[in-house]
């Protein structure tokens, strides 16, 4: 556990050595900031539903830029080499990595907490339904790390490791365009696999078991796949 947090502390170092994760953070929450004020004033609700819409999509094009150098940076550099012959496990190391990527992040979400206490003031939000919401923008937040993670250890280029990120978060969050052309088990699976309607859930005040497991799993199914390709050194 020690160096899980070790690597985490040295991942989260790296990020805010570099004018990069200000340049993203001061960025990202000011795109956050208009998004809410024009939600705010055009629906004259007191309700974060559509704001997290807006921080949904919007993280589909910042999450890749943060998880992209996550290991393609240490194999291009050829840290990666050193990395691995020390007594730290690969376990440790993915583990470390992504839990350093996914405090980055929650810091993100933390800074937009001031919304709630703007509508909290000037109206009487469903507070519940709000906590709600937060959880499913984290879940898929860390569901969108994961798969940035896994791109990033399948290459040492971290333009390749972000466009394959983009991709197939694209694919994800629009496959519900596609649900037309299928019907019967395919049609269930896209449906499924597509993180709009889980999101859509969340946003709208509903934790459901198959949610949960939909984020669980998939978190968990790209962690131990980034392990194997490090693993095998796939990169090679």
């Amino acid at each position: 556990m020690n160096k899980i947090l070790a690597i985490a502390k040295k991942e989260l170092k790296t990020y805010f050595s570099s004018p990069i994760a200000y340049i993203v953070l001061i960025i990202t929450i000011s795109i956050f900031n208009i998004f809410f004020f024009m939600i705010i004033d055009q629906n004259r609700e007191a309700t974060l539903r559509d704001v997290f819409k807006a921080m949904e999509f919007l993280f589909i094009f910042i999450i890749p830029l943060l998880t992209m150098k996550v290991f393609a940076e240490e194999k291009f550099t050829g840290t990666m080499e050193f990395l691995m012959t020390t007594p730290t496990s690969n376990t440790a190391i993915v583990l470390g990595k992504y839990l350093g990527s996914l405090i980055f992040f929650t810091l993100i979400v933390v800074l937009t907490l001031s919304y709630y206490f703007v509508i909290e003031f000037f109206g009487q939000p469903d507070r519940l339904a709000i906590f709600v919401g937060y959880a499913g923008l984290w879940l898929e937040g860390a569901l969108f790390i994961a798969i940035g993670m896994l791109a990033s250890s399948l290459t040492k280029n971290q333009i390749i490791a972000a466009m394959s990120s983009y991709v197939t978060l694209f694919l994800l969050y629009f496959s519900r365009s596609f649900i037309k052309y299928f019907s019967g088990i395919a049609e269930t699976l896209i449906r499924y696999i597509g993180t709009w309607s889980h999101a859509e859930n969340f946003f709208n005040g509903l934790i459901t078991t198959a949610d949960l497991v939909y984020y669980l799993s998939g978190i968990i199914i790209c962690i131990i796949l980034t392990r194997v390709s490090i693993e095998n050194r796939l990169w090679r």
